[in-house]
């Protein structure tokens, strides 16, 4: 390609044997979001380029490639990294264990090296905690809900038993006063 061929021009004519410029140094992700590792290199030959990810769970190496030459991908980051000529990474769908730092080396043909370092952040989505939060409030709501009716339902039923048994009670109560005075 042109990019891959401007690069290797550029790399043939730089003075020093390797530089690398890392633009964003500090990364800010949430789960689940693609992110552009972002890096520029200058070299005077070929260069092969290493990237690795270092976290509390260990360290694993991602991908290495040479310009203009093959990739070789963990078989971990499979499907999940996209290589560019200028030596950055994207890395698609990352989780929490994606947090931690990458570690990024150039070796030119000639045997210099540049190390570079990104620094990347993974925070769990807020609104997966408030979807949460208003499933359970929903469901706190409908069981008020149905406790207040059932409450409702026995207030109905009590007072309906307390009329029957006031009824009776002021029938009996006449039949007692009726029979005293046909007594006497």
């Amino acid at each position: 390609s042109v990019t891959s061929t401007l690069i290797t021009l550029f790399c043939l004519s730089a003075p020093q044997g390797v530089s690398l410029v890392v633009p964003q140094p500090n990364i800010n992700a949430t789960v689940a979001q693609n992110i552009l590792l972002s890096v520029e290199y200058t070299c005077r030959g070929i260069a092969t380029i290493e990237w690795k990810h270092v976290s509390s769970w260990g360290t694993t190496k991602i991908v290495e490639w040479k310009s203009g030459n093959y990739v070789n991908i963990s078989t971990v980051y499979t499907n999940r990294v996209t290589t560019f000529d200028n030596g950055s990474i994207l890395l698609l769908n990352v989780g929490m264990r994606d947090a931690g730092y990458y570690f990024i080396t150039v070796t030119e043909e000639y045997g210099t090296n540049t190390y570079g370092t990104i620094i990347v952040n993974v925070y769990e989505v807020i609104y997966e905690d408030l979807h949460f939060v208003a499933v359970l409030f929903a469901f706190l709501a409908a069981v008020s809900a149905i406790l207040i009716c059932f409450m409702w339902m026995c207030n109905k039923s009590l007072h309906l038993f307390q009329k029957r048994t006031t009824h009776k009670l002021t029938a009996s109560t006449t039949e007692e006063i009726e029979l005293e005075t046909i007594e006497c």
